[in-house]
């Protein structure tokens, strides 16, 4: 059982993580993605061509919202489909050109926005321990 300290620090820490997502899906384009399709399409990304089925098991939601989602992204040129490799009963969906753009727009004025705070509010002391806090949090992560 964790202790008060550790409770308090996991508490403060798991309620600023929660607000800097925030802050960072506020500063991409508005009216862009909503936060469910920028999801999709980052796992898209990272984790290559998918069906619906193996979206909704990823992002934890029904197979039928994931289908919304996916088609609401496929109607605005962000995502295409193209046959199942293996299994011709499915479908893949990619990113397309116009869904790499969008997706590199998004991360650019996130990334713009946080640099920006970084050098505007921190010193360079508070700088140097931010990336000692990070480091922390990439070894909370590892499993």
């Amino acid at each position: 059982m964790p202790e008060k300290d550790q409770e308090r620090l996991a508490t403060d820490l798991g309620a600023t993580v929660a607000q800097l997502m925030r802050h960072l899906r506020a500063a991409s384009p508005q009216g862009e993605l909503t936060p469910t399709q920028r999801s999709a399409i980052s796992r898209i990304d990272t984790d290559g061509p998918a069906t619906i089925a193996a979206l909704a098991r990823a992002e934890l939601v029904r197979p039928q919202s994931m289908r919304l989602t996916v088609g609401a992204l496929e109607e605005r040129g962000i995502l295409a489909r193209s046959p199942h490799p293996t299994d011709g009963r499915q479908v893949v969906f990619s990113l397309t050109e116009e869904g790499r753009r969008m997706l590199t727009a998004v991360r650019q004025a996130k990334q713009n926005w946080l640099a920006v705070a970084i050098d505007d509010r921190l010193t360079v002391e508070e700088q140097r321990t931010l990336a000692t806090a990070a480091e922390l949090m990439r070894r909370l992560m590892r499993e």
